[in-house]
């Protein structure tokens, strides 16, 4: 870590490849099919601004707030051109290790707004605390609370209104 802070090429490389698969993971998971592209800015700011970071001990709350931001501003913007035109979204891929509810899962997060996805990503899914979650989104820990509750609610809703017919089930 202090050999690509220090500028190392080589010391870079390795970080980025060990960065950009979780990172990758975390934007696709809120910017759903505009993932690659959040994933791919957030690598880029990563690597424009580690000189600047203080405390290398930080660098995975510190490049996941990034991939955040940026796949919240993704998904907004796609969704801001999607009410602009009727085109059809392209096919989402997969956030589930069950590769037979993936697509279901995928479909019922793209109803949901980006903030709903990215509280959901960094409490379900990464593991945060509340305090955490609300340190990254820099947001306060009630409105994490607050937010976590209607999010899931959300989920559930959606999940629940596609389940029979989607599934097949009777």
């Amino acid at each position: 870590m202090m050999a690509a802070k220090a500028g190392d090429v080589l010391a870079m490389s390795r970080l980025m490849d060990a960065l950009a698969p979780w990172l990758a993971r975390i934007c696709g998971s809120i910017a759903l099919e505009h993932g690659d592209d959040a994933a791919q800015e957030a690598l880029v700011q990563v690597f424009r601004d580690l000189r600047t970071l203080r405390e290398p001990d930080a660098l995975r709350a510190w490049a996941r707030r990034i991939a955040v931001r940026e796949a919240v501003r993704h998904a907004r913007r796609a969704r801001d051109q999607s009410a602009r035109s009727a085109a059809p979204a392209a096919p989402l891929a997969s956030p589930s290790s069950d590769p037979a509810l993936a697509p279901d899962v995928r479909a019922v997060l793209a109803r949901l707004a980006p903030e709903q996805r990215a509280i959901l990503v960094l409490r379900d899914l990464e593991g945060l605390s509340e305090q955490e979650a609300a340190a990254q989104l820099g947001v306060a820990k009630g409105t994490v609370k607050s937010r976590l509750a209607r999010a899931r609610e959300a989920f559930a809703k959606r999940w629940h209104a596609d389940e029979a017919p989607s599934r097949g089930e009777p």
